[in-house]
């Protein structure tokens, strides 16, 4: 699937922030998510949105502070996609207690 330039620049300048560990994983995860937003949109080219859903999708609560940190830090604009939400669509807290798996 074809990418837009800009969102694929911004998605691997995210990747090389994320501790090495973990990094593999992330990018394969989110590729593969955002690729499937961007199906389920009907698209036939990845869009900063699709990383975005992809990320607030598919990335454990334990590290969602650290995505917010990154995403600002590479120029994703979530807040644009009406994030952060919680599962009923209400606004997030800006940080999650580890201890009970939530941001």
């Amino acid at each position: 699937m074809e990418w837009d330039r800009v969102t694929q620049e911004k998605l691997k300048a995210m990747v090389v922030k994320i501790p090495v560990f973990h990094r593999r994983i992330t990018e394969e995860a989110v590729t593969r998510g955002a690729q499937e937003h961007a199906r389920q949109r009907q698209s036939a080219q990845v869009e900063e949105l699709d990383v975005v859903n992809a990320f607030f999708s598919d990335v454990p609560a334990a590290f969602y502070s650290m995505m917010i940190r990154l995403m600002e830090q590479s120029g994703f604009d979530y807040k644009k996609y009406g994030y952060p939400k919680n599962g009923d669509g209400s606004e997030a807290k800006a940080k999650l207690s580890p201890k009970e798996g939530t941001v």
